[in-house]
């Protein structure tokens, strides 16, 4: 490709949209333009690395047994309503009404339809296991889109789902894809985590999430060294420690005119935040509940969601606090309390601690669980954090910082029971198929790769997925001598398979040197008049600062020895 014909339209500005590094390098080096909040057009050099992205997944699902298909988008509303996830998915559902009055989604994933497609033409457990995947659009009306490609309204994902007669066919078809994911991964070359993870809103009994490592990551990774383990924070478990044991004090209430937050008892009352409980309130559908953990903990509320199995889950606001404890926060504590309070484990291992009385500017001291007030239900509600104990070995745990770009899914018959699909046995019993899903999030992948790969100058591409392979820079294209020899290997190049770019417009070397490096082209070659004389090149890497001088018959082996 002639970088003269080539549509990039770089900026020399970072658009003030542009919130993290991936986001302002695909604006910046004309990968992507935003249509509006969420929804972006990939341009060329995005389009390609995302066709490369899809093509080493594809041959990696086809690998593992997966067979394409391409199923509609836009989905009846019956079928949500069948399985019971209309309602349950939420706001973030894109939905429609057609002319006729008719509900229907733009489809945010797609259980629903698989598993209706595939009842309708397989009735025996002959014809299990299966394995269908598709690559296309998907859709979620964000609440804030945000990040590029990262949180978007509109994207590109490949989902793949699989059937099976049990379980142990369900688990041979897991660590199949587990094992798929991995080598796609690497293959990508990427830095990546496996991670235990929570479901979500697709429901099952295990799932596992591929984290790209990076700085900006939005989601947290507990990990321990000794052992290999690692969860998603919202999934990772916490380990009571044994705490010496004191002698109980009387309960005491302190007036505390003005103090409303754990940091103001700690400097006001040199109480330290590890002997304090917050008292947090929530609505949990209809329903109001109190939440208690340590005053240095933050609540995980993936953990209390799904231990209260609600549909919504929320804070409640200073009206319905005070109606239900006569006091507003800051003031909130479980002793007296006549609301469900649910404990923490770490705060059945605390003694003669701090907390809200229940009444404005006022709080207890020497609370202790049993002699004041008992919970509920004790269970691990917070956050691990690092030097948390690992729950497989007992070493210490340390936390990184990842993006979400993969996650599969034991659904169990979650959906074939819902939607009574079912095969016939060996014994001619009709059984729901047991089922799993996994995703691979296509246009985040790229974002998360350029998160991973990326320094003062721009994108820089690892090589399976990068938009081209070599970028040719003639410095003087008026210089016909010059020219003619950049177009000579550029024709060689590109004969033997390489793709190769070369920028033949009329530019200031310093201008192509710049765009170079800015769209991330691996490998970089430049003839200059004073080189050529001595029938020599410069050869840079982008990932690496010095160039080298080699001879032009050289080049080809050179860059073949660089790519494969």
């Amino acid at each position: 490709m002639k970088a003269s014909e080539l549509f990039y339209p770089t900026l020399r500005e970072v658009p003030s949209e542009a919130e993290i590094i991936s986001h302002q390098l695909l604006l910046r080096a004309g990968f992507i333009r935003r249509t509006t909040a969420g929804v972006y057009s990939y341009l060329p050099l995005g389009y390609r690395v995302i066709r490369k992205i899809m093509q080493i997944v594809r041959e990696e699902m086809d690998r593992a047994g997966g067979q394409e298909v391409l199923m509609p988008i836009i989905q009846p509303k019956e079928l949500w309503e069948k399985s019971g996830r209309w309602e349950v998915y939420g706001d973030e559902m894109f939905r429609l009404i057609d002319r006729h009055n008719r509900g229907f989604s733009l489809a945010p994933t797609h259980e629903e339809l698989i598993t209706t497609l595939v009842d309708a033409d397989v009735h025996s457990y002959r014809d299990l296991p299966l394995l269908i995947y598709q690559m296309q659009n998907k859709y979620r009306d964000e609440v804030r889109p945000r990040f590029g490609l990262m949180r978007g309204r509109e994207f590109i994902m490949k989902d793949l789902y699989s059937f099976d007669i049990d379980e142990n066919g369900l688990d041979i078809s897991y660590h199949k894809m587990y094992d798929a994911y991995k080598r796609i991964y690497e293959r990508l070359n990427l830095k990546f985590r496996v991670v235990e993870a929570d479901s979500g809103a697709i429901g099952g009994n295990e799932s596992h999430e591929f984290m790209v490592l990076a700085d900006n990551g939005e989601s947290e990774i507990a990990y321990c060294e000794n052992c290999n383990y690692a969860a998603n924070v919202e999934k990772a478990e916490t380990i009571l420690l044994e705490q010496d044991k004191e002698d109980l004090l009387e309960l005491t209430k302190i007036h505390t005119p003005g103090e409303r937050t754990i940091q103001d008892i700690v400097d006001n009352f040199n109480i330290p935040a590890f002997k304090q409980i917050k008292t947090l309130m929530y609505m949990a559908d209809e329903e109001v509940v109190a939440v208690i953990l340590r005053g240095d903990r933050e609540l995980n509320e993936i953990k209390l969601k799904n231990f209260l199995a609600c549909q919504d889950l929320y804070m409640a606001d200073e009206n319905t606090v005070r109606a239900n404890c006569g006091a507003s926060f800051g003031s909130l504590g479980p002793v007296g309390l006549n609301l469900k309070v649910y404990a923490d484990t770490e705060v059945t291992a605390m003694y003669n601690f701090a907390c809200g009385a229940n009444v404005d500017d006022y709080h207890y001291i020497n609370v202790n669980v049993g002699r004041d007030f008992v919970p509920e239900k004790i269970l691990d509600l917070r956050n691990v954090v690092k030097g948390d104990i690992c729950p497989e070995c007992g070493e210490l745990l340390d936390i990184i910082r990842g993006i979400e770009v993969g996650h599969i899914f034991k659904l169990g018959t979650k959906y074939s029971e819902s939607m009574e699909a079912t095969f016939l046995d060996a014994s001619g019993q009709a059984k729901p198929f047991v089922m799993g899903c996994y995703g691979i999030g296509i246009s985040r992948t790229m974002a998360a790769a350029i998160e991973q790969n990326y320094d003062e100058n721009g994108i820089i591409w690892p090589l399976p997925i990068a938009p081209y392979q070599v970028i040719i820079v003639p410095v003087n294209v008026k210089n016909a001598e010059l020219l003619k020899a950049a177009l000579s290997l550029y024709e060689e190049l590109n004969q033997a398979g390489i793709e190769a770019i070369i920028d033949d417009r009329d530019e200031r070397a310093g201008v192509k040197f710049k765009d170079a490096d800015l769209i991330g082209i691996p490998i970089r070659i430049t003839l200059g008049p004073k080189s050529w004389q001595e029938k020599q090149v410069e050869m840079k890497k982008r990932w690496e600062k010095d160039v080298e001088f080699i001879n032009r018959d050289e080049v080809l082996a050179k860059v073949k020895a660089i790519i494969y």
